[in-house]
């Protein structure tokens, strides 16, 4: 029996890549979908600083809020709820100690809106000291960004 006659075909030894790609374009086209849906946080009116932009890193962070109406609210790592229920400073500083005691290098942002009084974020600033956050950031908007 002789293989290479004129009727036979040869195994094709190719994997067919077009069944693949069109997976991945659909993937790709469903996550630039959802991903503007998924942002989510407290509306805060930024102050504007020119002030070099940080690197991002993969670590978990810790950020706490003062919203326009001088609310508090803490987030930990990028999840945040929906609808994030406001803290008293009490509890933020209750919480911050905890996360200190089990991460003491966890960086701490404080982001504030525009609007509020000096002496609401001073207090949050002697709070988390108190809970013994060595380095506070400040979150800011570069100027001419809007919201």
């Amino acid at each position: 029996m002789d293989i290479n006659r004129p009727g036979r075909r040869k195994p094709m030894a190719e994997i067919n890549m077009v069944p693949l790609i069109d997976v991945m374009l659909v993937l790709l086209i469903v996550f630039m979908v959802t991903a503007p849906l998924i942002t989510q946080g407290i509306k805060i009116d930024l102050p504007q600083a020119d002030a070099e932009p940080m690197e991002e890193s993969e670590e978990e962070t810790l950020v706490v809020s003062i919203n326009a109406e001088g609310q508090y609210f803490i987030n930990l790592g990028e999840v945040s709820a929906e609808n994030p229920e406001p803290v008293t400073l009490e509890q933020i500083g209750e919480q911050v100690t905890k996360i200190m005691d089990a991460n003491p290098a966890v960086p701490v942002y404080l982001e504030g809106d525009a609007g509020i009084e000096y002496g609401l974020v001073t207090g949050l600033m002697a709070v988390l000291e108190d809970a013994g956050v060595p380095n506070i950031a400040l979150i800011t908007r570069p100027p001419g960004l809007e919201n």
